[in-house]
This record gives structure tokens, C-alpha cells and sequence, in this order.
């Protein structure tokens, strides 16, 4: 088991109504958002549309000519320094990872995302206006399977303290650890078996956090130019400095947990596993994804098992 000495650990387990859909899923009708980029700065009207079987999420910008068409997959990240970017021939679009995180959090499968800039709007620094807006939009159930990555032996990384593992189990579970030196936050760890309505309730409204000389230090760079006590909770040497204080009083590990979500999704098939992270970031996480991917004899795709492989094994101690 992981050593847990000296965390503020969380454990979301509610067993009723727990269920993995097992047909793909799209939107109901079309809806759209405005909002700011976190880095950029800049005004971005962002689109959600119903698509059909089998097409993944794909994001298109309609602000360049042709309007180039980018799958949410992690083979097509080009950055991972201050949030998870994706490209193609020359066209970007920067900070997916609320946005997948609620797609993937919900069980939707097949969406079309149009934006008229390069970032996705922050909107309040989660994940939270991106659920309420699909929920009210409606989720349809397709009439076509959904496959799943099904894990047979686990697989890990690790380097310089950081950690991610992730083994067999009948259902897509996460733990996250993090560890900051800052003492409102120091070791914590929250553990979710990702299924939508506990993804709604407990981990969508988590929201990005940062530390004050951070943000001074981004913004002097020319980043961070929409970031705001708006969109992200800022921490300075004793206090936040959000009037309202904390959603949650792990709020932290929570939202580190809602961008796992995020860029696990760009394995552009959900797991049947469970994962396990240790003071992982964007770029720790896209270099565990190539090496999932590249570790085909651990795994297997198929749709929803009857009779899942019962062999767990437990996950990797380790101490942050």
C-alpha cells in the first residue's frame, strides 16, 4: 500500500448508483462559452458539438484559414512547460486539460470543440462552468461500444521523485499525491473512482492554484496575462488571498487530480485501472502516457468486460 504517514488524505468511495458507461457518448445539442485565456490573455469564444461515432474529441480553430482540426491525443502534445498544449501542422491549442478533464470525467466520448483562439478559456480556473454547461446541453448515449483500455500488468515510472503507476482493476480509479514545503498545503492525497456524478461533485469545481511570486514572476514574462484571483487560487507566504477562501479543504490535491483526468484522457480511450501519482505534473504525466502506450503486452483494448481479470496488484510504496 502507499505510505500515507503525514497526509491529509481523502478517500471519495460511494457505491451507490456506481456505474461505467459502456456505449459511447456524445452531446445532446451544441453549446458554447466565452471566456479568457490564463496565458494568453486573450477573448475566446469556445463551442461544443454533438459528433458521431467513433471521432473522438477533436478541437478546431476557426480563427485560421481551413480551419485546422486537432485530435485530443497524446501524440499530438507539443508542450507540456506551463500547461498541456496540442498541434498539428503548425496550428496549437493550449491548455486542454479542464476542458478533457470534464469530457473524460463525464464518460463523453465524441465532441467536437471549436475556439476562435489558441486557449481554451479558463473560465473560473476549473473544471466546473465546462460540467454545468454539458450537463444542462444533455448527454446522448450512442449505439456503438465503448472500448477500454484494460490493463493485464502494471505499469510505472518514476524519476526524481516523481511517480506514476497504474495497475489492474474493474473500474477507472485515480490516487493523487502532492507534496508542497508551503504549510497550508504540505502532503496530501485523494483517491476517486472517476465516475461522473462523483466527478461533478467532488473534483469538477476544484480550481488551479498558484503562489503569489509566481504569478508576479509569470506576468513580468509576459504569462499567466489572464490569471486573476478569479480564475486560480493564489497563495502568498501565510495566506490565500482568494476572499472566499478554499471549495474544498484539500482543494489542492483535488485539482491536481482533475488535470491527471485530463491528460490521462489523451490516451484517447478511458482505462479500466487504477492509476497512482506521486508530485507528477503535465510533462511527467505525457511522458508516462508514451511509455503506457509503448508497453502493448501490459495491456489490452476491448468493450466493457463481464469477467474482468481479478489479478490486482497493489499499488507501489512509496513515501513523499
Amino acid at each position: 500500500m502507499l505510505q500515507t504517514e503525514g497526509l491529509s488524505k481523502t478517500v471519495i468511495d460511494d457505491k451507490t448508483n456506481m456505474a461505467t458507461p459502456t456505449h459511447q457518448r456524445t452531446l445532446m445539442q451544441e453549446v458554447s462559452c466565452s471566456g479568457i485565456g490564463l496565458h494568453s490573455g486573450k477573448d475566446v469564444r469556445l463551442k461544443l458539438k454533438p459528433a458521431p461515432i467513433n471521432h473522438g474529441i477533436k478541437f478546431v480553430r476557426k480563427d485560421l484559414p481551413d480551419n485546422p482540426t486537432i485530435p485530443a491525443r497524446f501524440n499530438c502534445v507539443v508542450d507540456t512547460s506551463l500547461a498541456t498544449v496540442i498541434g498539428m501542422d503548425g496550428a496549437i491549442v493550449s491548455t486542454i486539460e479542464h476542458l478533457m478533464a470534464c469530457l473524460a470525467g463525464l464518460s463523453i466520448d465524441n465532441v467536437i470543440v471549436e475556439l476562435d483562439s489558441y486557449e481554451v478559456p479558463v473560465m473560473d480556473g476549473s473544471a466546473g462552468p465546462f460540467t454545468r454547461m454539458i450537463l444542462e446541453a444533455g448527454i446522448r448515449e450512442q449505439e456503438a461500444e465503448r472500448h477500454f483500455f484494460v490493463l493485464k500488468k502494471p505499469i510505472e515510472l518514476e524519476q526524481d521523485g516523481k511517480f506514476v503507476g497504474v495497475y489492474p482493476d474493474t473500474s477507472f480509479k485515480i490516487t493523487c499525491n502532492i507534496k508542497f514545503e508551503h504549510h497550508l498545503i504540505r502532503n496530501q492525497s485523494c483517491s476517486i473512482e472517476v465516475v461522473d456524478y462523483l466527478f461533478e461533485r467532488e473534483i469538477s469545481d476544484a480550481r488551479t492554484f498558484g503562489f503569489l511570486h509566481d504569478v508576479e514572476k509569470m506576468k513580468r514574462y509576459g504569462l499567466a496575462r489572464g490569471g486573476s484571483l478569479d480564475n486560480a487560487v493564489v497563495i502568498d507566504k501565510s495566506n490565500i488571498l482568494n476572499k472566499g477562501g478554499l471549495r474544498f479543504r484539500d482543494e489542492f490535491v483535488r485539482h491536481k487530480l482533475l488535470d491527471c483526468i485530463g491528460d490521462f484522457s489523451l490516451l484517447g480511450m478511458p482505462i479500466l485501472g487504477h492509476i497512482v501519482t506521486i508530485k507528477t505534473g503535465h510533462a511527467f504525466n505525457h511522458a508516462f502516457l508514451e511509455k503506457f502506450f509503448n508497453n502493448k503486452a501490459c495491456w489490452q483494448t476491448q468493450t466493457l468486460p463481464t469477467s474482468p481479470d481479478p489479478a490486482h496488484k497493489t499499488a507501489k510504496s512509496l513515501a513523499i
